[in-house]
């Protein structure tokens, strides 16, 4: 259902990540058209949107599509919808979601300083850095160290997740709460064509 007839390599892939092939309206148009033909009622589509426009907002990189799943199951609503929500996760909606969920997280837990937006992507690095060598440490004589992953947790990643929940909450309930009676008009839509269509045939029988 969503295999390409043509495999993408991995610089049209990576490509891709940027800026999705026919600009970022196809891709929304293609969105929508995929969400519409789910073959379930609203309102599961509706959880399926919810669970995954929310895990795009805690810092869990690389694992959305794992978490909208569960979510997804978890609140019994539809799969697909969930992962096609994830989507909305791109280079240019997650530096806006990380400088809202810092800024409110560092703000709810009343820190004294906040983080700018590049210090916040050059602190991840370091992060997984920090933890590559740490790893590797299981393997040679080197010593790991906490310090840099320990204050990454207090200055960052905590306030990064404390931050999201509501902004998070907040855009899924709006878009999930848009999706039923959207759904809902379109499938009425087509059902009145398809009538129709049946009739015109009808008319046309001798």
């Amino acid at each position: 259902m969503f295999k390409r007839r043509t495999p993408q390599n991995w610089a049209q892939w990576s490509k891709a990540q940027i800026y999705p092939q026919g600009g970022f309206k196809r891709a929304i148009v293609y969105l929508w058209h995929r969400l519409r033909r789910l073959p379930d009622p609203p309102h599961r589509v509706a959880r399926g949107v919810f669970a995954g426009t929310f895990v795009n907002f805690p810092p869990i990189f690389g694992f959305q599509i794992i978490a909208a799943v569960g979510l997804a199951w978890l609140m019994r609503g539809n799969i697909l919808a969930a992962v096609l929500a994830t989507l909305l996760s791109n280079p240019f909606t997650t530096p806006l979601i990380a400088l809202v969920s810092l800024s409110l997280g560092h703000w709810l837990l009343g820190s004294p300083e906040g983080i700018s937006l590049h210090a916040t992507f050059a602190a991840f690095a370091a992060a997984g850095s920090e933890l590559w060598f740490n790893f590797t440490t299981l393997f040679t004589a080197e010593t790991a160290h906490w310090d840099g992953l320990l204050l990454f947790w207090q200055r960052v990643y905590f306030p990064y997740l404390v931050g999201s929940i509501l902004p998070g909450l907040a855009c899924s309930a709006l878009l999930a709460w848009l999706t039923i009676p959207t759904l809902n008009a379109y499938q009425a839509l087509r059902r009145r064509n398809l009538q129709k269509r049946v009739e015109a045939r009808k008319a046309k029988a001798p």
